[in-house]
């Protein structure tokens, strides 16, 4: 599918790709099971589509990041596992990590992709080079994105997103033919 000319400048600016991760990463759902002791632990899903497309887009120079307003043990693992680069946790308030995270990579606000599902998102993604909304995300943010993902957040959405920055940058067609070799 071609990529409409403004979009696909945004996308070939692009060096770091940054997530929210509750409704981004994750369907948004929190499920709350006990543990060996009876207590409640926190856990999430992720969808292994996603998690292959963050690697194709570290595979192919970009660096990643998540902002999350929630934070704990499941998504410390799951980063790790993944090889996040910028990992914030427990930031409602996104805005001050976002800064912290461009002075610390030394990036511009046009050399971010952000993917956001929610009000809380708005701040970053009226700043990112690429704004990205997730598929069943808050409408109101459809204003304010210059891409609104077909695949709902924690079902392909950021994949999707990932294949539209490395199809515009010339990078999508070299995995593409490692697969069809």
């Amino acid at each position: 599918m071609p990529i409409p000319t403004e979009l696909r400048k945004r996308a070939q600016r692009v060096k770091l790709l940054l997530m929210d991760i509750d409704g981004v990463l994750t369907d948004g759902r929190i499920y709350f099971v006990p543990d060996h002791q009876g207590r409640l632990i926190e856990t999430k899903a992720f969808h292994p589509r996603d998690g292959l497309g963050i690697r194709y887009a570290r595979e192919a120079g970009l660096k990643t990041g998540v902002i999350s307003g929630r934070g704990g043990p499941v998504v410390k693992h799951r980063m790790k596992e993944l090889g996040i680069d910028y990992v914030y946790q427990n930031s409602l308030e996104k805005l001050e990590p976002y800064r912290d995270l461009l002075r610390e990579a030394k990036l511009k606000d046009e050399d971010i992709c952000y993917i956001g599902d929610d009000l809380v998102d708005l701040p970053i993604l009226k700043r990112a080079g690429l704004a990205v909304g997730v598929g069943n995300g808050h409408p109101y943010l459809r204003r304010h994105v210059h891409y609104w993902t077909k695949n709902p957040g924690g079902m392909g959405a950021v994949r999707e997103t990932v294949e539209l920055i490395l199809s515009a940058q010339g990078k999508l067609e070299p995995i593409l033919k490692y697969y069809l070799r």
